[in-house]
């Protein structure tokens, strides 16, 4: 138990109220698969199942119904911590600096904002670059948090997961690998690529996705720029491999296609990532706590039109290990 998260006791404390997993999600503005996931992991902590399964019904095990009292004992307790560190605090005055993947700019700022209406007196920094720069930022304490994929070994650090990243294959809409129904791994090697620069986290990702191949994929070019890789598909010069959170507006309005490939979408973790030696502010406790609790919503809100995991298929948690 000494590893279960506070996010995890008020997902079981929700769904054990409703004993309902959807009603839950929604009471919490999460996805259904999002609370499917932090139960599990709970009872993973646990080391016995929390819920009885019948179809579409659930109850609370013996054990749950034990751990219920507790968790309830935990959270209103933590409860009245947080309304007195509040009144001590107020949260009006300060400096946040947060780094972010570029990737993470097509959804962070109407999280910023949310969080900005809360606490208005709080001047933000942003440092925006590949998750190589970003690692090299933490390690050198330039940044209080950090968003991204694929947490560093090192440094030390804290990573928390708050939302599922998926990544997708895109091409023009005449392309040939669009609405043709499934493409194999091989039919996709076949097309040039346009890709990411070494050192980026979607860049990793396309390369774990590829590693049991033994041929290379044809580079037609190599781009650190999301925008300039959408650009270019859009050109008709390639295909592309990148995260769904760049796509909305393309896909809004049928500039670009997703390919289904097979074994796509490729689906990692977005964190929330600060190194453990560095003491956080309150206004970093802060926005840490905002991105766990409401981060995951809004992507949902934002994305899940274009992908629904129970209608595509994709797992919510990586099958391959580490690289968001």
């Amino acid at each position: 138990m000494k590893n279960a998260t506070f996010r995890q006791l008020r997902v079981f404390n929700e769904v054990a109220k409703h004993l309902s997993f959807s009603k839950a999600a929604l009471a919490l503005h999460l996805t259904p698969p999002a609370v499917t996931m932090q139960v599990k992991e709970l009872e993973g902590h646990v080391g016995l199942p929390l819920f009885d399964r019948s179809g579409r019904s659930i109850s609370l095990t013996t054990t749950g119904e034990y751990m219920l009292v507790y968790v309830r004992k935990i959270l209103a307790t933590l409860k009245d911590a947080e309304d007195v560190t509040a009144r001590l605090l107020k949260l009006e005055f300060g400096t946040l600096t947060i780094g972010m993947v570029s990737t993470a700019t097509y959804f962070l700022p109407p999280l910023l904002a949310g969080f900005k209406r809360e606490h208005p007196g709080l001047e933000i920094k942003l440092l925006v670059g590949n998750r190589s720069q970003l690692v090299r930022s933490l390690r050198a304490s330039e940044v209080d948090i950090a968003i991204m994929g694929r947490p560093p070994q090192q440094p030390a650090t804290r990573a928390e997961p708050f939302a599922a990243h998926p990544h997708v294959f895109i091409a023009a809409p005449g392309h040939r690998l669009v609405g043709a129904g499934p493409v194999s791994v091989d039919d996709v090697l076949d097309a040039p690529f346009i890709i990411r620069e070494q050192g980026s986290g979607t860049r990793a990702a396309l390369e774990e996705f590829f590693k049991r191949k033994t041929v290379d994929l044809r580079v037609e070019m190599e781009v650190d720029s999301n925008e300039l890789i959408k650009q270019s598909v859009m050109a008709g010069m390639g295909i592309a491999f990148l995260s769904l959170h760049t796509l909305g507006l393309e896909l809004d309005q049928g500039l670009l296609k997703i390919i289904p490939v097979e074994g796509a979408p490729v689906v990692r973790r977005w964190h929330c990532v600060h190194t453990l030696a560095k003491m956080l502010s309150p206004a970093t406790e802060a926005f840490r706590y905002f991105v766990l609790e409401r981060g995951e919503g809004l992507l949902a809100a934002q994305f899940l039109r274009h992908w629904n995991p129970a209608v595509d298929g994709a797992p919510l948690l990586p099958v391959q290990t580490g690289i968001a």
